[in-house]
């Protein structure tokens, strides 16, 4: 399904992302923090420092979306008796997100953060937030993704969960509410850490072709090969979790990059938009080598030294370097000529060598 009326490029606080635009590397904090201020300011500073173009948070305000009878999925608390506290703990005050918001953006981040509850919208909308990500577990959440399309800012959805009946029909409803909302589609497999072999980059190719919007990678494999690899097939965004060190606290740590990766990752970010936007003219190339080109070829040559007067047989002859004497196409013109004068086997043939 394509629907030319979403857009195939679009831009997010002033950054470029469609086809031929290089990938937005978004780099994800989650619940990395575990509650702590300070740690979600020096996440900021990390993005930065290793090249990011966003930092992403989470926003989960308890009362709005979840009650005592929410379980833990997995059970990782030391501190927290219901998923309900976890969230709790989790939440920031208005001001302290509007402060972290202040930081990305000195910093030179995008600020963003994945709002679970219509609350959360209200509060990162008013905050300036340039786009929404819709985190795979909310694709369904109708009313949640309407409070983002009102704000008319780009959808960024995941599809960790969904199947493409499932994206298909959100598609749909994002289309028809004509609120000129951008969308792009992340690949998502929502295991942590996900095996390479269930990344997914097959089906990259297979939502841009159904839905005409830009792609991306929202990668849980802890590894940058297949972020690296999405980006030559064309991805736009590129979402990695990361943290400080793999002994941090937190579900996330075991999906998530280390600096020294998302370095690497950034890095390559910027060498694959380098290489794919740059057309090569093979003719062009092969012209401008010529000279070296030379260095590497070869010419023909004696086996071993030869006397003035011997006749050249074909066996006498190989190919040595540099290739700017006699080609090998003039063997047929030397085989069964008399040298004119003792020639040494140290040395490319010559014309003169041969007798007129």
């Amino acid at each position: 399904m394509v629907d030319r009326r979403l857009p195939e490029s679009f831009d997010i606080g002033g950054r470029p992302v469609g086809a031929g635009q290089k990938a937005l590397v978004i780099a994800e904090v989650a619940q990395a923090h575990d509650g702590s201020l300070g740690a979600a300011h020096a996440f900021i500073d990390l993005a930065a420092e290793c090249g990011a173009d966003a930092i992403k948070f989470q926003t989960h305000i308890a009362e709005a979306e979840s009650t005592t009878d929410e379980t833990f999925r997995v059970n990782f608390s030391y501190e927290d008796k219901t998923r309900f506290e976890y969230w709790k703990r989790m939440e920031f005050t208005r001001e302290e997100w509007a402060e972290m918001a202040r930081h990305a953006a000195e910093r030179g981040l995008l600020f963003l953060s994945s709002p679970f509850s219509i609350e959360a919208v209200s509060m990162l909308d008013a905050l300036g937030v340039p786009a929404w990500k819709v985190a795979s577990g909310e694709v369904g959440h109708v009313s949640l993704v309407d409070a983002m399309l009102a704000t008319g800012k780009p959808i960024l959805l995941s599809s960790g969960m969904s199947s493409y009946e499932d994206l298909s029909r959100m598609v749909r409803h994002i289309t028809a509410a004509q609120t000129g909302a951008p969308l792009a589609i992340f690949q998502c497999t929502t295991k942590y850490p996900t095996p390479l072999e269930e990344v997914g980059l097959n089906v990259l190719g297979e939502l841009r072709s159904r839905f005409g919007v830009p792609v991306g990678l929202s990668d849980h494999s802890a590894e940058i090969l297949p972020s690296i690899a999405a980006m030559v097939m064309g991805a736009s965004l590129i979402e990695v979790h990361i943290a400080l060190h793999r002994r941090m606290f937190g579900p996330d740590t075991v999906a998530s990059l280390l600096p020294d990766q998302l370095v690497q990752l950034c890095k390559a970010r910027d060498a694959v938009h380098v290489m794919l936007s740059s057309a090569v003219d093979k003719n062009a190339i092969a012209s401008s080598l010529q000279g070296t080109g030379k260095l590497f070829s070869r010419s023909l040559a004696l086996k071993s030294p030869q006397i003035a007067g011997t006749i050249i047989e074909k066996g006498m002859i190989t190919l040595k370097k540099p290739g700017t004497g006699l080609p090998e196409s003039m063997l047929s013109h030397c085989v069964g000529r008399r040298l004119a004068r003792n020639v040494p086997a140290d040395r490319l043939l010559q014309q003169e060598d041969f007798e007129r």
